[in-house]
């Protein structure tokens, strides 16, 4: 047997053993889930099932995707893309706006205030604090759900918002910050990751240089995916 599954106990060898197809991990904290995943891409590239450039292990922070990318440098296998979703995502996205869209590649915007400090003063509506950080987790909450404005608007009337809000002002400002990020053609964090799956699913051969690029993924802490994530 391989030393790299000699590494590891029962459980964990059960994981790197399977190198072919779906597989879901279920394993508490401190576990060894990262240990298994890691050992699993190793194990696949020794032995020739996995070519490491056509692996994308993604996770949610810069702190987690380097982890996994030291994690393989240590066992030898140094060409997987290890990435967050923001991060492989905006690689794509870069990579195929000029043949898509055309012209330079927008400004993505580190925060939302600014923005939406300006359409609140334009609508002459509150630009408190706690409106402003009301609206900015309103626009993301939104986005990572793929809500349409008419679905958000249904469901903005369950939504808590701060008293100095109604349904109505906060769409206008919504949709005013829409518009200013626009006229500045500029993306939010989210709007990188609605717009590579747009790109995905309404460009076919878009779609096929992806896959053909990566053929094996890896996910860790898969259960916190949100659904732009998990079409993505």
């Amino acid at each position: 047997m391989s030393a790299l599954i000699d590494a590891l106990d029962e459980n964990q060898q059960r994981v790197a053993l399977s190198l072919i197809g779906p597989m879901r991990v279920l394993a508490g904290a401190g576990s060894g889930k990262t240990r298994a995943i890691t050992h699993r891409i190793a194990f696949g590239v020794e032995t020739g099932v996995y070519a490491p450039e056509k692996v994308l292990a993604l996770s949610f922070t810069t702190k987690a995707a380097g982890e996994m990318r030291s994690r393989l440098a240590t066992l030898g296998v140094d060409a997987v893309a290890c990435r967050t979703f923001h991060s492989a995502a905006m690689r794509q996205l870069m990579y195929f706006w000029p043949d898509v869209i055309g012209g330079d590649f927008p400004k993505v915007r580190s925060g939302k205030a600014a923005l939406l400090t300006q359409a609140a003063e334009q609508l002459k509506i509150s630009s408190a604090t706690d409106v402003l950080r009301a609206l900015a987790a309103e626009i993301e909450w939104r986005k990572v759900r793929l809500l349409t404005p008419e679905q958000y608007a249904a469901a903005l009337v369950n939504r808590p918002l701060p008293s100095a809000l109604t349904v109505d002002k906060a769409m206008a400002l919504i949709d005013r910050y829409e518009k200013l990020k626009d006229e500045r053609r500029e993306l939010d964090f989210e709007d990188v990751l609605v717009s590579t799956l747009g790109l995905l699913e309404s460009e076919t051969w878009v779609r096929e240089r992806v896959h053909e690029e990566f053929r094996f993924f890896v996910v860790d802490e898969f259960q916190d995916v949100s659904p732009v994530q998990r079409a993505l």
